[in-house]
């Protein structure tokens, strides 16, 4: 076996000798700061480390979250069937002051038949968070946390995702009661899915000491929701729940946009929320078809809307859907997609769309704006 240095995962990358097998060592340190015990700083730093590898093994990272429950068990070692992630060993676990370090071997299999691999990626468009009740906001006057973390949310997506490209954020209300309303805003900003999110809990419990300063713990309880730009629908919703230290004075006002608000262990915190959230977006939407839609049509000329950092590249295949829409018999709109026998191939790439050439030219006339087409 040999050896490959990597910088930046400050770890050793151990690669099989088998001719036929892509499967790989890596040598990888994780760190966690410890919030609200050394048991759950130990399993998020275990999870950071795996992210690391499986990020740069070019592996799946969505099924990361289907791992989360097996590493809050305190073992050195751990084995997994029919999972890109084989094996782990635990090498190496420390504290250094209030972080928890932890170096594992992680034995990977990375599969080419990921729908990160398969699929091109999804735009997202990050709606603002709400919070419930303002007054919980009072103490250290967060009132735009909300509006912080959905930049955080939308950096994660952008920078950490293999299957998502973030659109960026939007100040459109985000409501599950007008879909038309979303379908605009998605249409606008060229997005396939658009996230909301309201922030239910904020409130803190002070233990008072005697002898030393108190100690302030605030919650964080988030329920997000997940839109198809296409129908204005939810297609995913989940609630997220943590509690960390809060290290400012009762009586403070609170940056939330600063480095020394993010570098706290509330703001360690959410930083673990919103990764947990690409995490658990990966494994339950990266699967859902990509559709690239027609829109502008000129001679032979058709133009897509995804392009080269969505993953479209030169020579791709692709077979077009009709779409419509009629009104059924209870008055209600509804829509409709047929598939044909048309198929295409993409001739040019640009940075947000593509050219695509008809392989029967004489079907061309059928072709219209709007349409959808299914990566082959």
């Amino acid at each position: 076996m040999k050896k490959l240095f990597v910088p930046l995962l400050s770890a050793f990358v151990y690669l099989a000798s088998a001719p036929f097998s892509q499967a790989a060592w890596y040598e990888v340190t994780g760190t966690s700061t410890v919030v609200s015990s050394e048991a759950k700083a130990r399993s998020d730093a275990l999870e950071d480390a795996i992210f690391k590898a499986v990020s740069f093994a070019g592996a799946d990272v969505g099924s990361i979250s289907n791992l989360r429950q097996f590493l809050q068990v305190g073992r050195k070692e751990y084995q997994f069937s029919n999972h890109e992630v084989h094996s782990i060993v635990i090498e190496q676990e420390r504290i250094r002051g209030n972080t928890v370090v932890v170096t594992a071997r992680i034995d990977i299999y990375p599969s080419a038949t990921g729908c990160h691999v398969s699929q091109y990626k999804k735009t997202f468009l990050v709606g603002n968070i709400d919070i419930a009740s303002p007054q919980q906001a009072v103490m250290g006057q967060i009132y735009d946390v909300g509006d912080d973390f959905a930049e955080v949310l939308n950096r994660q997506l952008d920078v950490e995702s293999s299957s998502f490209i973030s659109v960026g954020t939007t100040d459109f209300a985000i409501d599950k009661r007008y879909p038309e309303r979303l379908k605009m805003i998605a249409q606008d900003k060229g997005a396939q899915y658009i996230i909301g999110g309201v922030i239910n809990d904020l409130t803190a419990t002070i233990e008072q000491n005697a002898l030393s300063e108190d100690v302030i713990n605030r919650q964080f309880a988030l329920e997000m929701t997940v839109f198809d730009g296409k129908t204005g629908n939810a297609v995913y919703n989940r609630n997220y729940r943590e509690v960390a230290r809060w290290p400012f004075a009762k009586t403070s006002k609170v940056d939330t946009k600063s480095a020394r608000f993010w570098a706290s262990t509330y703001g360690d915190m959410l930083l673990k929320v919103s990764r947990n959230i690409m995490l658990d977006l990966e494994a339950e939407v990266s699967c859902k078809v990509t559709l690239p839609e027609v829109v502008a049509k000129w001679g032979k000329t058709i133009t897509i809307d995804l392009g080269r950092i969505h993953g479209v590249k030169l020579g791709d295949k692709l077979q077009l859907w009709h779409t419509g829409s009629f009104i059924d018999q209870r008055g209600i709109p509804r829509n409709k997609v047929a598939q044909t026998d048309v198929t295409l191939t993409v001739s040019r790439v640009y940075e947000n769309e593509a050219e695509v050439t008809v392989d029967q030219p004489e079907l061309t006339g059928a072709i219209q704006i709007g349409d959808v087409m299914h990566k082959l």
